[in-house]
């Protein structure tokens, strides 16, 4: 522990956060160093990934917004010391014994340091106290399993319950396929708890990001009181390789 750090205490969840922050971005411990370059996958301009974190991933070239961790996100959006994570523990739940499923929750979790597809949290914005949960494509593809539809219904109660501000970041392929009818019954779960967090007069912003798909879109990601989107953002219901398969365009 440093002199400053002596003089200003940094809390254990708070070390938790930054080092996750860090792995998110890509410059921490050796064993989780990231390729030190990334490609805009728009206009191929190529720079480190130190001169994409000054940017916040969003291209200086051609304004693509590129996919950020969840973590290094909601550092970008809440005010510094202020976060602290709601429901860390949930995690999936293989109910129908899908083949494979465990093996390949184990490289997800390996690969991004989740234990799920969401992160949630509490914290300040812009000295607002508020919830913020956010979806992490890297995991799974953002999919909607039983555990995400539960830490996102969580959350958005315990905004209700404390007469929060409520603001979800999605990125989603939809509901998970390893995880059948549980997966797809989290639309209707986090659909009615989002009823209930208006009528008690919540707000709700719900910010689209590449890519929004599936049932996530069909769900909670289009029911905010004010919607924004990312630049360039896929926001739909079916995705491009989908539709080309159906109808052959």
């Amino acid at each position: 522990m440093n002199a400053i750090e002596k003089l200003f205490p940094v809390s254990q969840q708070e070390r938790s956060f930054q080092l996750k922050v860090r792995r998110d971005a890509g410059t921490a411990a050796p064993g989780w160093v990231q390729p030190q370059f990334v490609e805009c996958k728009k206009c191929g301009r190529r720079a480190t990934r130190q001169v994409w974190t000054k940017s916040l991933y969003v291209c200086p070239n051609c304004g693509v917004h590129l996919p950020i961790g969840a973590y290094y996100r909601l550092s970008t959006i809440l005010d510094h010391g202020t976060f602290k994570e709601l429901n860390p523990d949930l995690a999936p739940n293989d109910v129908l014994h899908f083949p494979d499923y465990q093996e390949k929750l184990a490289a997800a979790s390996v690969k991004t340091g989740l234990k799920e597809a969401a992160v949630t949290a509490t914290g300040r914005i812009g000295g607002v106290q508020a919830v913020a949960a956010v979806l992490d494509s890297r995991f799974f593809m953002g999919s909607m399993s039983t555990a995400v539809g539960e830490k996102i219904t969580r959350a958005i109660e315990y905004a209700a319950d404390k007469r929060l501000p409520l603001v979800i970041f999605s990125a989603s392929g939809g509901a998970r396929m390893q995880e059948g009818i549980f997966s797809l019954m989290q639309m209707a779960k986090t659909s009615a708890a989002l009823e209930r967090f208006s009528r008690s007069g919540g707000l709700y912003v719900s910010v689209l990001t590449h890519p929004t798909t599936g049932g996530v879109t069909a769900s909670f990601a289009s029911l905010g009181d004010i919607t924004l989107a990312e630049p360039g953002a896929l926001i739909g219901f079916a995705g491009p390789r989908v539709i080309e398969q159906t109808i052959g365009e």
